[in-house]
């Protein structure tokens, strides 16, 4: 599906490895190669018994193929692909037998082992151990991307391929503790018999036939590509330890085991390696999308021309700043602010020049509301305002007064108005206080018809008595500003020539 393709590229199993990766890879085989060159010659020489080798080698082995089978699964469950629960299960397979056989160990943990086990058990479940895994890397590569139809069926597909998986490492468990005698002897007073050369060259040749049906998977992704690396150490851990060396404990029983952990780690520490890369990634593209969220949100609540907030930003602060003025009884102010004959300067000096006008009064204005809280906004065309918490309408109209003087200051010229030779303001300040008076039932009953009234909500009354007192300073001269006091009545204008 089309959907998919994002998602897919963020997986080891689908995407694809590129040349830094495969020249990685190539170079981990060659001195992979080199060094069992140098040692398989000397393999079989004794080295002493280290007790400790083997408990911590196949702990490590099987926490790493635990951890590895658990990613692949956690990956399954979001493609579906046939593959990974195959690759998974492998995993799962060869840490269930490594736990086995350090249980089973002669020497560990009892003088025979543990689980009942005999003179054979160890190393059959060595081999049937090095031998599931190729098996299943050959089913996994044969099986392509295929996957599941539904994904209500992946959870189920997952328990029942862990319990088949686990029920295969019980049973061989039990063959080769109960039933080892009816195995053929391949160690003999801890020394390898011939026999043993005979299983070992059909695992190899397990490992070999794992090799080309990986190789035949082009183009390789990534899982693909270190899974190629992982079966080549297979290749060389079982040659060390169970081919070209001669009995436990030598060089080669040494080597071979701990090829066997390199080779179990390499896949691990790439998804590891890639998943934190991804992470990095994600928190990386989450961090873009809150800045572009904080940048949206900006630009969805400023007005473009002036940079101040635009009326959708001071709707929704002056319906906050009301409700938190009706809960803590605290003051609320509101300036409406109008440019005196704007339309009469736009017609004179043009529209450009009207902008710019706009520009340099919005700043002066936002200049003056500075305070925490304050709130100066385009209210609409030549129309700003300024939401004040906290303020009374006598601190209000102080700062209406120093608006209408600092847009005085700017010396923007003006011919056409009636008002001044200068651009000037015209101020209506209002009150919570004035607009809490109002009383819906009295409006309703002065209607003259028989419609129901619909009172305004208490924010829009605040807005329509500042407007009352704007219209009041233009009608007493503009350039100036006019107060409703907490009374509903018209404060016179101040007059700026005063």
């Amino acid at each position: 599906m089309p959907s998919e393709a994002p998602v897919d590229a963020m997986f080891l199993s689908t995407m694809p490895a590129g040349r830094p990766e495969r020249r990685l890879a190539l170079a981990f085989v060659l001195a992979s190669t080199f060094v069992f060159l140098v040692l398989a010659p000397i393999a079989t020489r004794p080295l002493a018994q280290v007790g400790a080798f083997i408990p911590a080698y196949e702990a490590t082995l099987a926490l790493n193929d635990v951890i590895t089978a658990t990613i692949l699964l956690a990956q399954f469950g979001v493609l579906r692909m046939r593959g990974l629960l195959l690759l998974a299960c492998a995993y799962l397979f060869t840490a269930a037998l490594a736990i086995a056989h350090l249980l089973s160990f002669p020497g560990l943990l009892s003088p025979t082992g543990l689980l009942g086990a005999g003179n054979q058990t160890t190393v059959w479940l060595y081999m049937f151990w090095h031998t599931g895994f190729p098996i299943l890397v050959i089913v996994y590569a044969l099986t392509g991307q295929r996957r599941i139809a539904e994904r209500a069926s992946a959870p189920r597909a997952m328990l029942g391929a862990v319990a088949a998986t686990l029920a295969a490492a019980a049973a061989l468990t039990l063959l080769t503790t109960s039933g080892h005698d009816l195995l053929p002897v391949l160690l003999q007073d801890g020394h390898y018999q011939p026999m043993l050369s005979v299983v070992v060259t059909g695992i190899w040749s397990l490992c070999v036939v794992a090799l080309l049906a990986l190789a035949r998977r082009r183009p390789y992704s990534v899982l693909d590509l270190w899974l190629i690396v992982v079966v080549c150490a297979w290749l060389f851990d079982i040659g060390l330890s169970a081919g070209v060396n001669a009995a436990r404990f030598d060089l080669g029983f040494y080597a071979g085991r701990i090829y066997g952990l390199i080779s179990a780690s390499f896949i691990l520490l790439v998804l590891l390696a890639r998943n934190g890369g991804l992470y990095a990634r994600l928190v990386a593209a989450h961090e873009t999308q809150r800045q572009l969220a904080a940048e949206l949100q900006r630009l969805s609540s400023t007005d473009g021309l002036t940079g101040l907030a635009n009326r959708r930003a001071f709707d929704q602060a002056i319906d906050s700043e009301w409700r938190r003025t009706l809960r803590y009884k605290t003051p609320l102010s509101l300036l409406v602010i109008d440019v005196d004959h704007f339309k009469r300067f736009n017609d004179t000096y043009g529209h450009v020049a009207g902008d710019e006008c706009l520009r340099r009064v919005a700043e002066a204005v936002g200049g003056k509301a500075r305070r925490a809280g304050d709130l100066a906004a385009r209210y609409g065309g030549e129309e700003f305002v300024v939401l004040l918490p906290h303020t009374e309408t006598v601190d209000a109209r102080r700062l209406a007064e120093r608006i209408c003087e600092a847009v005085r200051e700017l010396r923007i010229p003006h011919a056409a108005s009636m008002a001044a030779d200068h651009v000037t303001v015209s101020v209506g300040v209002a009150g919570a206080v004035a607009a809490m008076r109002f009383d819906p039932k009295a409006d309703a009953r002065s209607a003259n018809d028989n419609r129901t009234a619909v009172a305004p909500p208490a924010p829009a009354t605040l807005v329509a008595n500042a407007d009352r007192a704007l219209y009041a300073a233009k009608a007493t001269g503009r350039n100036r500003a006019c107060m409703l006091n907490d009374e509903g009545e018209l404060d016179s204008a101040v007059d700026p020539a005063a």
